[in-house]
């Protein structure tokens, strides 16, 4: 199980670029509140990628630890401009923060 509180870090110093944690908030990248457990490509207001939008991907620990090793090996096509995060523990860290808001 993830620190909550480490990934909370991840995400201030990595995500809130692009990203918010405000329920209808987009910036550069889609809203995250609520992400675990949703479908990819749903955030109303924001303009996915067909790749995200079509993928039947469903955010939960084994997509989101795929997706945020490498975003475009894990969904070709996706317009999210990010590396990704190599080390495991982080990921963890921080999936555990994204299932809190």
């Amino acid at each position: 199980m993830g620190d909550v509180e480490k990934g909370k870090k991840l995400f201030e110093a990595r995500a809130t670029q692009c990203h918010s944690v405000n329920k209808g908030q987009n910036g550069t990248g889609p809203s995250l509140a609520g992400i675990y457990g949703r479908a990819s490509g749903q955030v109303a207001g924001f303009s996915y990628s067909s790749a995200n939008k079509n993928s039947g991907v469903t955010w939960d620990e084994e997509t989101l630890l795929k997706f945020l090793e490498n975003p475009k090996k894990f969904m070709p096509g996706t317009k999210m401009a990010f590396a990704g995060i190599k080390s495991k523990k982080d990921r963890v860290d921080l999936i555990a923060y994204l299932k809190t808001i």
